[in-house]
């Protein structure tokens, strides 16, 4: 494929002009976003319909997981052909329409089969958001854009079991999951005919773009940094209630209304951190997120009573305060040309680390010790964030031009 010209790219222009653009695309991104988590709330009514077990169900968790990794590696492929906007406008049209099948469906290996492709279609619009938001919006403006788009995670947290529970009041999982798929698909409707922006190709992530990605000593600082917020998030938040249970004694129902509670304070954070990371740079609030994270989660092992509870709500929203200024820092350790390559090796590797291998470390620790002490080097593994900012080298790529 010949490389993307200048006159291919758009012009950079103030947040302002671009905030229609930036909240539809954010939206696209909760809709992806829930249609991965809203299960989590569902599957005792999914258990109960299929006749499957815990550990069928767990099952089920994994392939959305292994289909969310799949899907950056397609997307350079997507991107590359159909331009940034064809892939987002895809992506929202595959989570509205695979989620219809549910209605009928009662094969456990074709719901496995749905559920890797929520996860490939979900996972097919982050490279391409970020690769549009960066091109669209002038650089002194990416914490505010970026801020939108990255505030879909912990809306999508919060929501989740809300929209379960006053759903299932009235209809079932099948039906919870098509009304959703509706909604999904008017939003890829809407999309098609009246979104605006991506209309330039990605880079095919082929083995020369690719080794100059991996060649660069600050792309792994930043996989390594966003696999400390991002473990320090969905590492965390996926351990948590069993923290909370085995470890504290709460009831489950408990654990999970403090957990739903305590990401409120993550969802407003994140509109105030991209205020921030414009005011004071995108170094200097990924090492105060880091650091403030980092001692926030060592805490959750040590504190107990009204303090652990304090500490909870506090957590989320320090963390959540990286993300703006993290993805914007990813997407300026290459050449603005190579942002979808590296939006699409970038967080999946930071996800297999963070969400994958630190969460599975925390519970063979609380199988073989305790909860308290595999979170608690969860969050000096956190601490080390601010020392690796340090090492890490941004600006050099800042005045070529590209997308």
């Amino acid at each position: 494929m010949s490389d993307i010209g200048v006159d291919d790219c758009p012009m950079p222009e103030p947040f302002r002009g671009k905030i229609g653009l930036t909240i539809f695309i954010a939206w696209l991104f909760y809709l992806g976003f829930i249609s991965r988590v809203i299960f989590a709330p569902l599957m005792p009514a999914i258990e109960q319909d299929l006749g499957i077990d815990h550990g069928q169900a767990g099952s089920l968790f994994l392939m959305i997981t292994l289909g969310y990794l799949a899907a950056p590696f397609c997307s350079g492929l997507v991107s590359s052909r159909i331009n940034h906007r064809g892939a987002l406008t895809l992506s929202a049209w595959i989570v509205g329409l695979v989620l219809l099948p549910f209605l009928w469906v009662q094969n456990l290996w074709l719901v496995r089969l749905l559920m890797a492709i929520i996860g490939l279609a979900a996972g097919l619009h982050l490279p391409s958001a970020m690769a549009t938001i960066t091109a669209e919006i002038r650089k002194a403006d990416w914490g505010k854009a970026l801020s939108i788009h990255q505030a879909a995670p912990p809306l999508a947290f919060i929501t989740a079991p809300l929209i379960s529970a006053l759903l299932m009041n009235w209809f079932t999982w099948r039906l919870v999951l098509a009304i959703w798929s509706g909604l999904a698909l008017l939003s890829a409707l809407g999309y098609t005919f009246g979104g605006r922006g991506g209309d330039f190709p990605g880079r095919l992530p082929n083995p020369q773009n690719m080794k100059f990605i991996l060649s660069r000593p600050a792309f792994w600082i930043m996989v390594l940094l966003l696999a400390m917020a991002m473990g320090g998030n969905a590492g965390i938040y996926a351990m948590l209630p069993l923290f909370l249970v085995n470890d504290h004694g709460m009831t489950l129902k408990a654990a999970n209304t403090l957990l739903g509670l305590s990401q409120i304070t993550g969802f407003i954070m994140v509109f105030v951190a991209g205020w921030i990371t414009d005011k004071i740079g995108q170094k200097p609030t990924m090492a105060i997120a880091l650091a403030a994270a980092g001692a926030a989660t060592l805490l959750l092992g040590v504190v107990q009573g009204v303090w652990l509870t304090v500490i909870i709500f506090i957590q989320p929203a320090v963390l959540n305060a990286f993300f703006p200024g993290g993805f914007g820092a990813l997407s300026r350790v290459a050449p603005p040309a190579m942002r979808s390559v590296i939006n699409t090796l970038g967080p999946p590797l930071s996800f297999l680390i963070g969400a994958g291998l630190l969460p599975t470390l925390i519970g063979y620790l609380g199988e073989t010790y305790n909860f308290a002490v595999g979170i608690t080097l969860a969050g000096g593994f956190i601490l080390l964030g601010p020392i690796l900012v340090l090492f890490l080298k941004l600006g050099q790529y800042d005045d070529q031009a590209g997308c």
